[in-house]
């Protein structure tokens, strides 16, 4: 990229070609799977967690590739689009595996052609719809789970151990099986009485910014990962993956002093996030025109700290 001032602040308008935006903010959202880097040690961590079936707990700060690791995976193993949940303080169990609208419902029985079908009110949750069953495993990512309310980690225990739920309104209604329609998609699976039960443990991905603490319980159910503090050769790697700038000579000091001062940064206690880095190399490579004061504003501004405002 050519840095060049599309905004001057006089404004008087002006037709401005802003480029390409770089490869990680391209909509519609493009899969990462091949520029992602994994540590030492995360592929032995995701092939015990393949091998034991069980769900891989990544921690790591923001921006350390915690939530791309299951991309990586599902576009290797042939798994399919990961389906994703992204927890808040607010988020349930209940709401994970199945979605009912019963308000809807309610509405519809009362129109005068109204009927008692349930299915067009019931959607599986992200959860859900990785336990149904399938001849080869699902992925599913649940992204910052340590967000979650306190009592969500232990009352995800039973279904992670058994890989079965139930949904009562289906228990109770007068067919036997429903069709209900999966998580974010068009695809409607026929459930019995309202029992699912895996046969093929889903590949769980589970991210934490390590913000809190997990019970004894739900830690030994997980194999567990922590992502390692980058190095200076990691992150030259991260970068000529994403942008493919370290191997051109006329940029590498530049990628060199932006690594070094990353990994200074951060080996002194600092909150930065790998994206940052690469944001700031893209700032400042490709010919850009800036004078050396405007260079180290860039930097300061791109290279901010995550723990500051």
């Amino acid at each position: 990229m050519t840095w060049q001032p599309y905004y001057v602040g006089d404004g008087v308008p002006r037709e401005v070609e802003l480029g390409d935006p770089p490869p990680w903010r391209s909509f519609p959202r493009q899969n990462l799977h091949r520029q992602f880097q994994p540590p030492p040690g995360l592929t032995t961590a995701v092939n015990a967690a393949l091998a034991l079936r069980r769900p891989l707990l990544v921690t790591g700060p923001a921006g350390s590739g915690k939530s791309t690791v299951i991309e990586q995976v599902a576009a290797e193993l042939k798994l399919g689009d990961p389906l994703r949940w992204h927890i808040t303080s607010r988020s349930t169990l209940t709401e994970a595996l199945y979605r009912y609208d019963a308000l809807g419902r309610i509405h519809a029985q009362r129109l005068p052609d109204g009927g008692d079908d349930i299915a067009p009110f019931l959607q599986l949750g992200p959860l859900g719809t990785a336990l149904l069953p399938s001849p080869r495993p699902r992925a599913l990512l649940i992204d910052e789970i340590d967000k979650s309310d306190l009592d969500l980690p232990s009352d995800l225990l039973d279904v992670l151990e058994r890989g079965v739920y139930e949904i009562p309104e289906l228990g109770r209604y007068t067919e036997d099986v429903v069709r209900v329609r999966e998580w974010r998609s068009d695809v409607h699976t026929a459930i019995e009485r309202g029992r699912v039960q895996c046969d093929q443990f889903p590949f769980i991905v589970m991210t934490s910014n390590g913000e809190r603490d997990f019970p004894a319980a739900f830690l030994r159910r997980c194999i567990r990962f922590t992502m390692p503090r980058p190095t200076a050769e990691a992150l030259r790697a991260v970068v000529e993956a994403h942008l493919g700038v370290v191997s051109d000579a006329g940029q590498a000091p530049v990628v060199d002093h932006l690594v070094e001062e990353f990994v200074t940064r951060v080996t002194a206690g600092g909150s930065l996030a790998v994206d940052q880095l690469l944001n700031a190399v893209h700032l400042l490579t490709g010919g850009s025109a800036l004078t050396d004061a405007d260079r180290r504003e860039v930097v300061e501004l791109v290279l901010r700290e995550l723990s500051r405002a």
